[in-house]
């Protein structure tokens, strides 16, 4: 599907495409991977594989009846606006793709593993904390991107970590 958004005052075009359970995204000439969780109603977990793993939570909710929406990032909040494109954003039947495969949860960024919270063998669900790491006196609780079973966990507690330091790894 091809988009045309208004992202914050600025257009941009974007083509989403749906293939073996990963969203692929390209945008002004970079394309990139994402898997993404639907966390509740107006939050998404999104992992982008292609690029050390990062992981991010967004936060959607509608802004106003036109269609517009306010996304909620780390870095702040922005407004999108769909110009072209089918559909709309959001409403009844939309779902976001479980993370599928093996996948790996890495450090977003450097800090200090306070707390290990699964093991090796044991059973998770989507969101399911998995580790906590400390960074900048936050604590950053890292989540499961998938239901699945913890095949392996690289960190103790007291360990410290580099942004991008692999965790904990679930298939």
């Amino acid at each position: 599907m091809e988009l045309q958004i208004d992202l914050g005052g600025r257009i941009r075009t974007v083509v989403v495409e749906l293939r073996d359970g990963r969203y692929h995204v390209s945008s002004e000439g970079d394309s990139w991977l994402a898997d993404v969780g639907m966390v509740d109603a107006a939050t998404y977990s999104i992992i982008l594989p292609d690029r050390g793993c990062a992981s991010h939570e967004v936060g959607v909710a509608a802004s106003g009846g036109n269609g517009d929406l306010r996304v909620h990032l780390a870095s702040g909040i922005t407004t999108v606006r769909r110009l072209t494109g089918a559909g709309r954003f959001g409403g009844r039947g939309t779902q976001a793709a479980q993370a599928v495969g093996t996948q790996q949860v890495v450090a977003p960024m450097p800090g200090k593993v306070i707390r290990v919270l699964v093991k090796p063998g044991d059973l998770v669900k989507t969101r399911q904390g998995l580790v906590v790491v400390e960074a900048m006196k936050m604590e950053n609780e890292l989540r499961s991107p998938k239901d699945g079973r913890v095949v392996t966990v690289s960190v103790t507690e007291g360990t410290s970590v580099e942004a991008g330091r692999l965790l904990v790894v679930i298939e």
